[in-house]
């Protein structure tokens, strides 16, 4: 196993942990698109299907 204070001597390693730590970027708003995405299509496709529905 690597020695964890060789990276943390190299400024490079701790700037990377810095970043990514603090910029979540766009994972929140890309999640919420696609799960309203899913639950806007299967509440389409029950709205047009239910139309074919026997009496």
């Amino acid at each position: 196993m690597p020695d964890i204070h060789a990276f943390t001597a190299n400024p490079g390693f701790t700037e990377l942990l810095a970043v990514s730590k603090g910029d979540q970027g766009p994972g929140a708003l890309i999640r919420t698109v696609l799960v309203v995405g899913v639950v806007g299509i299967a509440f389409l496709a029950w709205f047009l299907l239910r139309g074919y529905k026997k009496d």
